[in-house]
């Protein structure tokens, strides 16, 4: 029979311990949250824009259904477009766009479904999202947005969705 080797287990720093807190369990480093909190502020200025430029994808997706008809295709690319729109609208500061754009998301969800879902309760949720950014209705809060998601959960609940 042989005999046994010793031997020594070297173990590899873990690399996310060393970016979240140097090596302290747990520790988030202050100076590395305020530096992503201040870049952060310097590109708020460019949310309105880009809130804009994803809005016009969404009525541009919704355009290609009404001209080209509701096919697989286009209601994956108007699903798309809308699922970008609920994970951004929080970021860009309108957290009822991302309520509503998360409600069209359920609505046209299952691919099996998606075809059939009512056209007109579609564009309610797009011109929902549009007045939301023209109005700046930003959350929940307002009056308006109140109601507004109140009815489109109310009418998606209808469908079935």
């Amino acid at each position: 029979m042989s005999e046994p080797k010793s031997g020594q287990m070297i173990q590899a720093p873990s690399a996310l311990r060393l970016k979240v807190g140097g090596g302290r369990l747990g520790a988030i480093d202050p100076a590395a949250i305020a530096k992503a909190e201040a870049a952060l502020k310097s590109l708020s200025g460019n949310f309105t824009q880009w809130l804009n430029d994803e809005i016009t994808k969404l009525e541009g997706a919704r355009q290609t259904v009404r001209t080209e008809g509701a096919n697989p295709e286009n209601m994956e690319s108007l699903y798309l477009r809308a699922h970008d729109l609920k994970g951004l609208g929080a970021t860009y500061g309108f957290p009822l766009i991302t309520r509503i754009a998360g409600l069209l998301c359920r609505l046209i969800d299952d691919k099996a479904k998606r075809l059939q879902a009512p056209v007109a309760l579609i564009d309610a949720h797009i011109d929902a999202i549009k007045a939301a950014a023209r109005d700046d209705i930003k959350t929940e809060e307002h009056p308006v947005g109140k109601i507004l998601v109140q009815e489109l959960e109310s009418r998606i609940s209808a469908f079935g969705a």
